[in-house]
């Protein structure tokens, strides 16, 4: 049963992930065509209220999620995502955009709180390790192909080409992951109804992580939200060429999570965050004032090497810390944490791309990411 329930939500993680960034690859041609995105901060705005909207369908979701079987909640979120990926080619405005993007977030909402926990609770103690570092690359796995095709597929055939053609990938993919648990019962009796004392536990006990998840969900967003933008409007690359760069970005960070379980045991999962922390942050920064193409790839691999060290680590440290009749909520409220970053961040960076530059928003995670670094070494028993 864990080996099915890991490589089902593995497929299910990559899926979801992959539908979230297919999406922002095509705004830089939007905005370079001067169509539906005008300036920066629409991409802002978009990327804002989507993650709220996201943020605001964990919690929900996750407050039900006990009364239903994850292989059912996975079909109904893959379904809503490709329907909505399909109204979303079909956009006029912006405001029609805003309206089918923000209906695909609300079916994002599932795996980061349902996903997680279900892998989490169904791989206790030493397996845990292992099942993160899976289940974390397997999502960037999703990621990886989708800003090498949808950067290749925009730049030959359009816009539209990237959304039409992903949700027949989704409908086949999502049917063999649900073939994979559609035997299987994942309702526990150690998972209870979410009650408000419950949740109040998960708070307290996930609160001394928040810094760690806020710099993850900044740097996902600005690197979603923004890098194509920077390597296309900054340096002049094709979008063809720029999905190749942020594939490679990913690709790193598809790889560094399935290391996780050994390098853990070798060094522990304290240092892995704060290595983590520190060469994301240094590499951000060289990104941010670089003004040679090759420096700026080169920089965004390795900060994606460090970076998706600290996703896995964060969620085992979470995972070991937090009992399993409240992992749902702990689980989402951290996906929340990152979500809300995410969506802070991204609205301001907008604005920061219009009023100083397209560069801007990596200096301004990367500022994030030192105070962050501050606050884990001081507080020295957190993991």
């Amino acid at each position: 049963m864990q080996k099915k329930i890991l490589l089902s939500a593995s497929i299910f993680h990559g899926l979801n992930d992959a539908a979230t960034v297919t999406v922002p690859m095509i705004f830089p041609l939007l905005y370079s065509q001067n169509y539906i995105i005008t300036k920066y901060a629409h991409i802002g705005i978009l990327s804002n209220l989507g993650l709220l909207v996201t943020m605001i369908f964990q919690l929900i979701i996750a407050n039900y999620a006990h009364r239903h079987e994850y292989k059912y909640m996975l079909l109904l979120s893959l379904g809503g995502i490709s329907l909505s990926l399909v109204l979303i080619s079909h956009a006029w405005s912006f405001s029609t955009l805003l309206l089918f993007y923000l209906v695909m977030r609300v079916f994002a909402s599932f795996y980061h709180s349902v996903g997680v926990a279900t892998v989490s609770i169904s791989h206790p103690d030493k397996a845990l390790d292992f099942a993160m570092g899976v289940q974390s690359g397997s999502g960037n796995l999703g990621v990886f192909f989708a800003f090498f095709g949808s950067g290749f597929l925009a730049q030959s055939f359009g816009w539209k080409m990237p959304v039409i053609t992903l949700p027949f990938i989704l409908a086949v993919l999502g049917v063999l992951s649900f073939l994979f648990v559609r035997k299987t019962s994942t309702k526990s009796q150690s998972v209870q109804p979410l009650e408000s004392l419950s949740w109040k536990e998960a708070f307290k006990e996930t609160s001394v992580y928040f810094p760690g998840f806020f710099f993850g969900g900044t740097c996902w967003g600005t690197t979603v939200f923004y890098a194509p933008s920077l390597f296309h409007h900054k340096y002049f690359v094709s979008m063809g060429e720029t999905g190749l760069y942020l594939a490679l970005w990913i690709a790193i960070g598809a790889v560094m999570p399935y290391l996780y379980g050994y390098l853990s045991q070798r060094v522990g999962r304290r240092k892995i965050i704060l290595f983590g922390l520190s060469g994301s942050t240094l590499f951000l920064c060289v990104l941010g004032v670089s003004s040679i193409i090759e420096l700026a790839v080169v920089s965004l691999i390795l900060f994606g090497a460090f970076l998706f060290m600290i996703y896995p680590a964060l969620q085992s440290v979470v995972g070991n810390r937090v009992s399993a009749g409240i992992q749902t909520q702990a689980f989402s409220i951290v996906a929340n944490v990152q979500m809300f970053a995410g969506a802070v961040v991204s609205l301001i960076a907008g604005f920061l791309s219009d009023a100083y530059g397209i560069n801007t928003p990596f200096l301004f995670a990367a500022l994030m990411g030192f105070f962050t670094i501050l606050y884990f070494m001081i507080r020295r028993q957190s993991v």
